[in-house]
């Protein structure tokens, strides 16, 4: 999941500062832009590995036109980052769902024309992260 990152930049005095505008208390820092950029992964694994502990899903990415709107970030440089969530969301477990067979026929379609889905359970996946969202306080 590529998750934007908000990069204040440093000079020979101040260092570098990085936050994840949608991981509120995500932050790191560097003396150099690569080091602040290197330092912001190790702290968005700390910060997904504190949401897992208290049973909490990582929130959904904002967009970077929003946030380039966004008065908070006047001044500092946009990017993003991949982060991989997956690890963070639990032990995968096998359950049985039941579906109509016509729902089944247009899911393994899509699957099979959208290489961005893996497999059936990757897209029932990622339709259950979707309706989460929708539906989380």
């Amino acid at each position: 999941m590529l998750y934007p990152i908000a990069i204040e930049t440093g000079d020979s005095e101040h260092a570098y500062g990085v936050v994840f505008p949608d991981l509120k208390g995500c932050f790191s820092a560097g003396d150099t832009l690569d080091e602040a950029v290197f330092n912001a992964k190790e702290a968005v694994e700390f910060y997904l590995e504190d949401l897992a502990e208290r049973g909490e899903l990582p929130p959904s990415p904002s967009d970077l036109a929003s946030l380039q709107a966004d008065d908070d970030y006047k001044g500092w440089v946009l990017s993003l980052v991949e982060v991989d969530i997956e690890p963070y969301l639990g032990k995968a477990e096998k359950i049985n769902a039941t579906l109509p067979s016509l729902y089944i026929k247009k899911i393994d379609d899509v699957v099979k024309t959208h290489p961005e889905y893996k497999n059936r359970s990757h897209f029932l996946q990622v339709a259950a992260s979707h309706e989460l969202e929708m539906h989380s306080l």
